[in-house]
């Protein structure tokens, strides 16, 4: 085997170990069970939904390539011992599940947002899943993946962000219906569009077995890019 092959399979191994990531910071995790918590975002580029209500539309497109120890590393860096990877949709990127083994690997607590659009089944068994079902107000009801609730674990949850009352309806007969209450199920607000106040009041009169969850990181810094 020549030199020039050895370098060129040398390169391409490296090429195989990379994703293209829109941002890393580190701040306060606002959503899930883990919320308060010191956290490094690893925010991957990439989405294939459209959702009406997205916060971060910035992730579609653009990024930059970065080797998964390069982002382990600097995840490292942050001196903390939560990370979560989100998106745009992380599993859109078939290397999200590399990534996700290796920040197990490392030692941090390891939490990943998805849509629940695509299959969860080869996620690492280590990672806290955030299935984020969507209700109708979305406009993806339709790209629900049910499928998925045959691989959460215990430790996942699973998140609806509803918009109005015809998505709170919807979203109590999923919960009846799949028997979603065998794992934490949080029913979030979209920000500016549904009252926190009246999605409670809703929750209360329902009697429903949810958590009512707020964008704790909107309340701290609003809709700034990077928190």
């Amino acid at each position: 085997m020549t030199t020039t092959t050895l370098s060129s399979r040398s390169e391409q191994a490296r090429t195989d170990q990379r994703l293209k990531i829109t941002e890393i910071f580190t701040s306060i995790q606002g959503e899930s069970d883990l919320s308060g918590w010191p956290t490094v975002f690893v925010r991957l580029t990439g989405c294939p939904l459209r959702c009406s209500w997205c916060d971060t539309p910035y992730s579609f497109h653009g990024g930059d390539w970065m080797q998964i120890d390069d982002i382990v590393d600097q995840a490292r860096s942050a001196r903390v011992r939560h990370v979560c990877v989100t998106g745009g949709e992380p599993l859109a990127q078939k290397r999200c599940l590399n990534l996700l083994t290796a920040l197990c690997d490392a030692g941090f607590v390891v939490s990943l947002e998805t849509s629940g659009a695509l299959s969860v089944a080869e996620v690492d068994p280590r990672v806290v899943k955030v299935l984020d079902l969507k209700a109708p107000g979305s406009g993806e009801v339709g790209r629900n993946d049910w499928g998925n609730l045959d691989h959460l674990q215990a430790h996942d949850q699973i998140k609806l962000v509803l918009a109005d009352r015809v998505d709170f309806d919807w979203a109590l007969r999923q919960v009846e219906a799949h028997r979603l209450d065998r794992w934490q199920v949080l029913f979030s607000p979209v920000w500016g569009q549904l009252e926190p106040r009246q999605l409670a009041e809703w929750i209360v009169e329902a009697r429903a077995h949810v958590r009512l969850q707020l964008q704790m990181h909107k309340y701290l810094w609003g809709e700034a890019q990077g928190r």
